[in-house]
């Protein structure tokens, strides 16, 4: 069937929730936070997802089956920043796109770039059946157009079908402008951390393909001790497997999942599986996403879980990725399109999941 599209407005967004559609047993409903901010809550009868539709089109919270998949954090609802660190209580955001990361002080960009809080032009919602049956996506633009610089075309878009606790996050983006522009995104989703989780990844915890960083960037503070514990962790990084010394994670630790396994049409995927035996889950084509991040954060205010950040290039600013050759070229005209599927798996899903990630 032909997809209809919904085109939303600001304007539509009230402090109360209220039904915009609903369709093939989803629902999408607006409302306001406290603060403006508008919000799209899609429900199926499996959980919600809340998706900040003018406002990088973040996910500000997803929950299935009674289990929140999202950080705990300090923010009782998303606030208006110039960059995603005065916001950092959503469950996922799009990270880049002409930059991404943590700046060094010789950087000129905000931590993990301009999209993450982007002002939309639009947004919309679409409902439609493709080869997996029925739908009720996000979708928005963002041009981003600066004199004397970069010119691109942004889309981003959510997806969530029937009875699923996993969904799909996207991003399309086109250069519009007359120079090749450099390209850096990440796919940043941020999993409550579960004590006693294990990781399931199809990779060995050894350090060549577990590797701890151990440049530490100045955002962290660190002590003589966590450094002499990242250069241990370095040569062993095994003890990073299961998630039961709490107190490893504060400061944070950042790895990188280096050559992960992956079936023959270049996809791969990750698993956080918790004591009781459920899962988070991340899927992503390492075609499109040559890197693969993890970053885990333990301590009284924060408590965070991302052990995939499927992304084309490592969290360490634009200059330093620049000398690892890690930045993308996009040509005049040309366009780039990602797609993560994530979310949550019930134990039998789970047991199902983790033999696939075992056979890669």
């Amino acid at each position: 069937m032909k997809p209809v599209n919904i085109a939303l407005r600001k304007a539509d967004f009230a402090p109360h929730e209220q039904t915009i559609v609903t369709y093939a047993d989803i629902t999408a409903t607006s409302f306001c936070y406290q603060n403006g901010i508008q919000a799209l809550r899609l429900s199926n009868s499996r959980g919600h997802l809340v998706v900040l539709p003018y406002y990088g089109q973040m996910i500000w919270d997803a929950v299935f089956d009674g289990v929140d998949l999202t950080m705990k954090n300090m923010f009782s609802m998303p606030r208006p920043a110039s960059d995603i660190a005065g916001t950092y209580g959503c469950f996922a955001f799009h990270s880049g796109l002409l930059r991404n990361g943590c700046p060094s002080p010789q950087d000129t960009h905000a931590l993990h770039g301009e999209m993450s809080v982007a002002s939309m032009d639009s947004a919309g919602l679409e409902c439609g059946e493709d080869d997996e049956g029925a739908y009720l996506a996000v979708t928005g633009l963002c041009e981003y157009v600066m004199g004397f610089g970069d010119h691109y075309l942004a889309a981003p878009r959510i997806v969530l079908r029937p009875n699923a606790s996993l969904f799909d996050m996207a991003m399309a983006v086109k250069n519009l402008g007359g120079a090749a522009m450099d390209l850096m995104y990440m796919c940043h989703v941020n999993f409550a951390y579960a004590k006693g989780a294990r990781i399931i990844q199809p990779a060995p915890f050894t350090p060549e393909r577990t590797q701890v960083r151990t440049a530490v960037p100045g955002h962290v503070k660190t002590t003589p001790d966590y450094l002499a514990f990242i250069d241990s962790l370095a040569t062993d990084p095994s003890g990073l497997e299961v998630l039961d010394e709490p107190e490893r994670y504060n400061p944070e630790q950042v790895l990188y999942i280096r050559d992960p396994a992956s079936d023959a049409a270049n996809n791969t995927a990750c698993m956080m599986r918790r004591v009781e035996g459920d899962a988070f889950h991340i899927a992503y084509n390492r075609k499109e996403f040559p890197q693969t991040v993890r970053w885990i954060l333990v301590n009284d205010d924060q408590q965070v879980a991302a052990f995939a950040l499927p992304s084309t290039c490592e969290p360490e600013g634009y200059l330093a990725e620049s000398k690892k050759g890690n930045v993308r070229s996009l040509a005049p005209g040309e366009d780039a399109s990602f797609v993560v599927r994530l979310g949550y798996l019930t134990n039998h899903e789970a047991d199902e999941a983790e033999a696939y990630i075992h056979a890669l």
